[in-house]
Formats: structure tokens, C-alpha cells, sequence
């Protein structure tokens, strides 16, 4: 039994490491996507220079940003809830609360969107799409591919969320394991 606990622990441990590391790295995006819109402004401003570009870079920091930060942000527990009693739960009711939610919601949400998507980036990617918009940005397919893999990071993130709920309804720690 403790070599399962203690594989359960690492399988935790590995899912969030993978979406730490995205999430850290993605973060850098922010700070790409404010000199970027600080840079159109003042263009736009300044000299009245704008192109599609910019605004179509700027949407595709903040997609790629939202899209594969998001895992990051449920394993941190720093997503958006509704708090008017969870805050008030015990841990182990919180931990049901989290694995039915999760069970219920997220993981099959997180499915059909992945599911659903890979039709359309492969799509994408067979007629390397570009933007439709005269000096729009080519390669669309890029900015497309990061919705499956959000949703995959996400899925695994809930799945690491589930296993974390178990531990916590069972009354095992990490310490034990």
C-alpha cells in the first residue's frame, strides 16, 4: 500500500512540476504583452502608425498567456470561485467539494474543448493558415495548437487535483506517503 501511496505522491509532484514550468515560463508573456501594447500605443499616438499586427500579436500573447497559464493557476488553488462558504469548509470538505467539481466539471469540460479542437488546428495547420488581414500575422495554426494543449495541461492538472482531493478525504498527507 505504500508504494501506491508513494507513486500517487510523484504522479502529483510530476503533473504539477510539468505545469509550474509552463506556467512560469508563459508568465513572461505579460511582461512581452505590456511592451508590446505600450510600444503600439505610443506608435499609434505618436505617429499614427498602426498594423494589424500589433493587435493580433497582442490577442495571441494573451490566448497562449490565459490558455497555457491556466493549469498553473488551479495548482496554485488562485482561480476564480465563488468563496461565500467554501472559505468556511473544513479541509476535508473542501476536498470533496474540489474532487466532485472536478469530477463533474472540469474534466469533462476540458475534454470535449480538447477534443473538439483538434479538428480545427489540424485543419489549420493542412492550409497554413494566416491572418486574413492585410500585414496580419501568418502562421494562425501556432496560436491554434495552444487551445488542445491548454486544455490537456488543465486536464492533468484536474487529474492531479483529484488525486490531491483522495489524499485529503482519506486522511493521508505527503508525510506519510
Amino acid at each position: 500500500m505504500k508504494n501506491r501511496r508513494y507513486g500517487t505522491f510523484h504522479m502529483i509532484r510530476y503533473i504539477e512540476h510539468i505545469n509550474t514550468w509552463i506556467g512560469k515560463t508563459v508568465a513572461w508573456l505579460s511582461f512581452a504583452l505590456v511592451l508590446l501594447i505600450c510600444t503600439d500605443v505610443a506608435l499609434r499616438y505618436a505617429f499614427s502608425f498602426s498594423k494589424a499586427g500589433f493587435y493580433e500579436l497582442e490577442w495571441h500573447l494573451f490566448a497562449a498567456l490565459f490558455l497555457l497559464g491556466a493549469a498553473y493557476t488551479l495548482s496554485y488553488d488562485r482561480h476564480v470561485r465563488v468563496d461565500v462558504f467554501y472559505g468556511r469548509f473544513s479541509n476535508r470538505t473542501k476536498a470533496w467539494v474540489n474532487l466532485i467539481g472536478t469530477c463533474i466539471f472540469l474534466l469533462p469540460f476540458c475534454f470535449v474543448v480538447f477534443y473538439t479542437s483538434l479538428p480545427f488546428v489540424s485543419d489549420s495547420f493542412e492550409i497554413m493558415e494566416s491572418s486574413p488581414d492585410p500585414g496580419g500575422l501568418p502562421y494562425r495554426f501556432i496560436i491554434k495548437s495552444t487551445i488542445p494543449i491548454g486544455f490537456a495541461l488543465l486536464l492533468l492538472q484536474g487529474l492531479a487535483e483529484i488525486l490531491k482531493s483522495l489524499k485529503t478525504i482519506l486522511n493521508t498527507t505527503s508525510d506519510n506517503a
